[in-house]
């Protein structure tokens, strides 16, 4: 019960900074957004309607085409971010005001907002709808990120608005729609991001004692073999936060210059054992 207040709490805050973004930053600045949001808010600049209204009615009409791929916590979280932000939408656009004229600055920070906003969201298993439902299914689906996701979404509905706010404007709005893409990674995947890295040495030994002792951290030793010598190697695996890879890189480069090593992003783990603390 506590986990789920929390949750909850962290969808209405996330509801709110995603309207600030919009109404705030976005529409003043005749900027656009991509996916469901795109629309709603181009509807806005031909037909002056709402965009918690149009907002509303769009997602409902998406959400009953993807509800049968989320579990029930997802479904009505997402119904109640739904609920949340049409209603923030539409409870900040009369007291939206234009914060700067500054179209790059408008850009960075409607980007960060919204960005942010759909990043706590998520963060709790919900989603906002709209296009933010089609990233989470192509998440679950083609293991995409939800930022990558999002912006394959987006991008395809700005391309559209050039006809309503220009070219110049659009381009601007490619910067809003990337930016809150990379957000939305930050706040979802965290602070915490991890590598996992694969150590090819001549002396493996030297290398895992060194690890151990300076860095505390568990070493996996897998069984290789090289393809051309035939010669049997100790391979080592380890997944470290990336603020530790150039501590890891000089514990190697002073045992064993011609290491062989390679590094690669961690997106998820799963199992207690294998959690850097």
């Amino acid at each position: 019960m506590k986990k789920s207040l929390k949750d909850i709490a962290l969808i209405l805050i996330g509801s709110l900074i995603f309207a600030v973004g919009v109404n705030y930053f976005t529409i003043p600045n005749t900027l656009s957004e991509g996916g469901i949001l795109g629309i709603t808010i181009i509807t806005h600049y031909l037909f002056h309607w709402s965009p918690g209204v149009v907002n509303f009615v769009l997602n409902v009409a998406l959400l009953m085409i993807g509800y049968k791929f989320f579990d029930k916590r997802t479904m009505v979280y997402t119904i109640i971010s739904i609920v949340a932000s049409s209603g923030f939408l539409y409870l900040t656009e009369d007291v939206g005001k234009q914060l700067t004229e500054d179209t790059f600055l408008a850009a960075i920070f409607a980007g960060l907002l919204v960005g942010v906003g759909l990043g706590l969201i998520f963060r709790t298993g919900g989603t906002s709808g709209g296009s933010t439902i089609l990233a989470r299914l192509t998440n679950q689906l083609l293991g995409w990120s939800i930022g990558k996701g999002m912006l394959i979404f987006d991008i395809i509905v700005v391309a559209g608005s050039v006809f309503i706010i220009g070219l110049e404007k659009s381009m601007y709005t490619l910067l809003v729609v990337f930016i809150g893409a990379k957000a939305i990674d930050f706040i979802v995947e965290g602070l915490d991001e991890k590598v996992a890295v694969l150590i090819i040495s001549n002396s493996p030994e030297m290398v895992l004692e060194n690890i151990t002792s300076k860095m505390s951290r568990g070493i996996t030793v897998l069984d290789g073999r090289g393809g051309y010598s035939g010669q049997n190697k100790d391979v080592l695996y380890i997944v470290i936060n990336k603020q530790e890879i150039v501590q890891l890189k000089s514990i190697i480069n002073t045992i064993d210059k011609n290491a062989y090593v390679t590094i690669h992003n961690v997106h998820e783990m799963m199992g207690k054992g294998y959690k850097a603390s």
